[in-house]
């Protein structure tokens, strides 16, 4: 258990690769001890190996955690508390993408989409808050542009992260009254392996598109094309620390010029009409 004046605990989930993994040995770099959490431990290697580089490897511990398993949330939660005596922030980060329109895709991908990103994110949260009740703590959830903006194939991705940018601004007045900052991380597009995780079989996709195949196609290749400007892990991530460490975090914040431009565009846009004129012009 941690003795008075030593480092400030947070738990951060999705921490194998990406976002995650440059938040968790920032936020160590930071002075947090950090509790990294995966649900499969074995692909820890590299959040190992990168916070050793760093030379905080003995601020980082591995742990499993499942998001969409309450069991192993509860569980997670039990050992950060027998071990730090307390948590002082919860990093929102574990996400699937999913990449696919309605008609070719079953409501049960929506389904998986939702309770990765939208009630995963919702589960750790609600059991997280009794503790950041108690030390005055920080939630800090990281979303995406696609949670402002809603963007072609990305229907169920979007209305999660839509729903999590909900949820949040509704919890973040109300968790201040108890003493709970709630903050929004929104990147745009990110180099980092979760976009290999969806592992996308294109001729396949394609083939599957019927009538949207054209749109489709022209989708994929606009998005290949944004990912060579994309962001690095790390400096996704930046906001995330910064987000720990402020003295009053602000509700919401964009990890880049981009990301702050494209979601100002959709916040001004009162009738739709100037995303979708953006958007449609992704899939002609």
């Amino acid at each position: 258990m941690q003795t008075p004046g030593t480092a400030k605990t947070v738990l951060i989930t999705g921490t194998s690769s990406g976002i995650g993994l440059a938040a968790a040995v920032g936020a160590a770099r930071a002075g947090w001890q950090v509790i990294a959490t995966m649900r499969d431990t074995g692909r820890a290697e590299p959040l190992r190996r990168a916070a050793a580089e760093a030379g905080v490897a003995e601020r980082v511990q591995v742990k499993r955690l499942d998001v969409v398993d309450p069991g192993s949330i509860a569980a997670c939660l039990e050992e950060v508390l027998a071990r730090y005596g307390r948590l002082d922030a919860v990093v929102n980060n574990a996400g699937a993408g999913r990449v696919g329109t309605l008609e070719q895709a079953g409501i049960e991908d929506v389904r998986a989409t939702m309770e990765v990103n939208f009630f995963g994110v919702v589960e750790v949260t609600r059991a997280a808050l009794p503790h950041l009740r108690a030390s005055g703590g920080r939630v800090i959830t990281v979303t995406s542009v696609g949670g402002i903006v809603g963007q072609p194939f990305n229907e169920a991705y979007c209305a999660a992260k839509f729903a999590v940018e909900g949820f949040m601004e509704s919890l973040a007045p109300v968790a201040a009254t108890v003493g709970v900052a709630v903050t929004v991380v929104e990147p745009g597009a990110v180099a980092s392996e979760f976009v290999a995780a969806l592992e996308l079989d294109v001729p396949a996709l394609l083939a599957a598109a019927g009538p949207y195949a054209p749109a489709l196609q022209a989708y994929i290749a606009r998005t290949m094309e944004s990912y060579g400007q994309a962001q690095t892990p790390a400096e996704a991530a930046a906001p995330v620390v910064e987000a720990l460490t402020a003295r009053t975090p602000a509700f919401r914040v964009q990890t880049s010029d981009w990301a702050r431009d494209f979601i100002g565009a959709k916040l001004s846009d009162l009738d739709g009409s100037a995303v979708q004129t953006l958007t449609g012009g992704w899939v002609r």
